[in-house]
């Protein structure tokens, strides 16, 4: 499910996006002054996503969770797609902005990975909105600030750093949303992993027995970089296979990066 940003009125949503001045629609019917806010809306609509997922997001799902009708909702927010504009927006507020100033350009960028990952994975439904188009709004650019700051203490070029700014955040979503459906996959089909691969193993085996012999890339790499078991490790349990295999994964991916941007360092000076 994949949802686009943006698709609600751009003046009234850039408005409250920005928290500028608006005229407050008339009220009409009879009652007291409506004692909601708009963070008070965004914030149950985020913490309905967080336990249901986007497909339980709704502007009744919302306002039953404060205990007040739709209808109360809309003097605030104009509907459901301005009010995801400013969910998105808003837990982007949680991220860092600020390094500590540092000769050590590396360390800073991995940090920021690693903190939006979190972020991703604590809000998964963030991943189903679109980056075809963007929020626009104070705390996305925010974090897009941030990373280019960070990118630019590199000294590579402006052209260069706009790129890098466009391959490490689909490199930190995908990883993500690995780790995120790793995560509901068992609760989602009813059977765990050790079933799934168990059963799929058995049955590729028998139906497809000379596999190694038509996949021998793929048989070598299993055979010389294979994963931990699973299991218990260390006294604990095992983080679950896939999603321990995503985040080695986004390690490894993201040094490699980075390691191609210090080896653009070193060919530009």
């Amino acid at each position: 499910m994949v949802v686009f940003a943006g698709q609600g009125d751009a003046r009234r949503s850039l408005s409250l996006l920005w928290r500028a001045e608006v005229a407050t629609p008339p009220r009409t019917g009879p009652g007291p002054k409506p004692r909601l806010t708009v963070d008070a809306i965004v914030a149950a609509a985020i913490a309905v996503a967080d336990e249901e997922g986007m497909a339980a997001l709704s502007m009744r799902a919302v306002g039953d969770r404060l205990g007040r009708t739709a209808m109360a909702l809309y003097t605030h927010v104009p509907g459901k797609s301005e009010l995801l504009d400013l969910m998105y927006d808003a837990v982007h507020a949680e991220l860092t902005t600020s390094y500590p100033e540092s000769d050590d350009w590396r360390a800073p960028l991995t940090a920021w990975a690693c903190e939006v990952l979190e972020l991703y994975v604590r809000h998964p439904w963030v991943l189903q909105v679109s980056q075809a188009r963007p929020v626009l709004g104070p705390h996305e650019y925010a974090n897009l600030d941030t990373l280019v700051r960070l990118l630019g203490a590199t000294g590579l070029a402006a052209g260069t750093v706009r790129r890098l700014v466009g391959t490490l955040f689909p490199l930190v979503q995908g990883s993500a949303r690995t780790v995120a459906d790793a995560r509901r996959a068992a609760t989602a089909t009813g059977s765990s992993d050790e079933e799934w691969w168990a059963a799929r193993s058995a049955a590729l085996t028998e139906l497809v027995p000379d596999f190694a012999e038509r996949f021998p890339a793929v048989i070598g790499l299993e055979r010389e970089a294979a994963p931990e078991p699973y299991g218990a490790h260390d006294g604990q349990e095992a983080m679950p296979y896939p999603e321990r295999e995503a985040r080695e994964t986004f390690r490894v991916g993201l040094g490699v990066l980075l390691d191609g941007v210090e080896a653009a360092r070193a060919g530009r000076s």
